[in-house]
């Protein structure tokens, strides 16, 4: 047996590896947003306490069943978890440190709206153990941001973001949205401006995408949804690209720009097809090569932990299925695919023996680029492959 195959056959394959990375979900809002189609409900009324309880016991359960070594990566997301008073915030940041080995450097994100956080929750929020806030800005445009269903202003995002940094937080991320009904060209340009003139690490930029059991769709289906036209909507995205690109962000990912260092680690757990945990109502996970969704409900997952881990369903990821992944995910960033991380996820299983003759025909349509690399062939997005990403990952389901 050659070296080669010996390094191969040492390396644990996906369905061993523990995962890193930690997801939790918390579903509360103060508002449901017309095109939201997450898993979250109105704050007002809701069980908040009894949900934290459950949450916790789903920790204890969750480690038990499959014990973590280090977490790397934590994104506590909803919802909106700044809906949380300090007091809750604390409690549940301290669980989670409680029963997670969060690694000392490890990246904190958690999920903010603009509005939610004052100098005490931010308080709270650092001392738990959070160090990177992503803010739902989605428009500089206060018509705009009442035409979404957002209950906040521009100058809530402005004030956020000064709080954020007078507590002490470095990290910080906007969304922003484009392709919003009546939205034209110069309101974007606007937004970009006043968002790059936040001086960011890093920005999220998002296509509206309507979808189902949403306002939004009711009115698409009445034809009461005034959306840009597809090439104005493309137009947007151009733009985006080239503005954040001239101020110095790298494109990393095909819908995140960041300043070096400031990517995305826990996303990019994600866009590796990398295992993670995933806990709370609505939350998925991967690991151990099966996936799972949580009961969404919040008094139904509340219900369920009491007797086991909440599961909705839970199913086995075939191999095949985890390579398609592998590609379509892995080919949104910008550092592209590799044979060799290929074979490292997959028992070294060969790349172009299973995928070349697709590859091939993306590279010949100009979506593709091949590069050759010590570590074996690199494929990357091309321009236009950027512009048309959903014809490039489609081609692997």
């Amino acid at each position: 047996m050659n070296d080669q195959t010996d390094k191969q056959q040492s390396v644990p394959s996906l369905h061993q590896w523990t995962p890193r990375a930690l997801y939790i979900h918390i579903p509360f809002c103060t508002n449901k947003c017309f095109y939201c189609d997450f898993n979250s409900y109105i704050a007002a009324g809701q069980p908040i306490d009894a949900y934290l309880d459950a949450l916790e016991q789903e920790m204890i359960q969750t480690v038990a069943q499959l014990p973590p070594k280090q977490i790397d990566t934590v994104f506590v997301g909803g919802g909106t978890p700044t809906v949380l008073d300090p007091v809750q915030m604390t409690r549940f940041l301290n669980a989670v440190n409680r029963h997670f080995p969060i690694a000392p450097n490890a990246e904190f994100t958690m999920e903010a709206n603009p509005g939610t956080t004052d100098l005490d929750k931010l308080h709270a929020m650092r001392a738990g153990g959070v160090n990177r806030i992503s803010f739902g800005a989605q428009t500089f445009d206060n018509e705009l941001l009442a035409t979404i269903g957002r209950i906040h202003e521009a100058q809530d995002v402005i004030q956020s973001i000064a709080n954020a940094k007078a507590a002490g937080f470095t990290n910080l991320s906007i969304d922003l949205m484009f392709g919003l009904p009546n939205q034209s060209l110069q309101q974007l340009k606007d937004s970009v401006s006043t968002a790059l003139s936040l001086d960011l690490p890093h920005y999220s930029l998002y296509g509206l995408k309507v979808e189902e059991n949403t306002l939004f769709h009711r009115l698409y289906q009445r034809d009461e949804l005034p959306l840009p036209e597809e090439d104005e909507e493309l137009a947007m995205y151009q733009h985006l690209i080239q503005r954040l690109t001239d101020a110095g962000y790298r494109h990393y990912e095909i819908s995140n720009f960041a300043r070096p260092g400031y990517e995305s680690q826990h996303n990019t757990t994600y866009w590796h097809n990398e295992p993670y945990y995933g806990l709370g109502a609505g939350a998925h996970g991967y690991a151990l090569g099966l996936r799972h969704i949580n009961i969404k409900g919040v008094q139904p997952y509340i219900d369920a932990t009491n007797k086991a881990l909440p599961r909705l369903e839970q199913n086995s990821v075939p191999i095949d299925e985890a390579m398609g992944d592998f590609m379509m995910v892995g080919l949104r960033l910008q550092e592209g695919v590799n044979e060799a991380a290929f074979a490292r996820q997959f028992d070294g299983a060969d790349l172009q023996q299973l995928f070349g003759q697709t590859l091939n025909k993306l590279i010949h349509q100009g979506l593709l680029t091949k590069l050759e690399t010590p570590e074996g062939a690199t494929y990357h997005l091309t321009t236009q492959g950027i512009l048309f990403g959903n014809e490039v990952f489609g081609a692997f389901v």
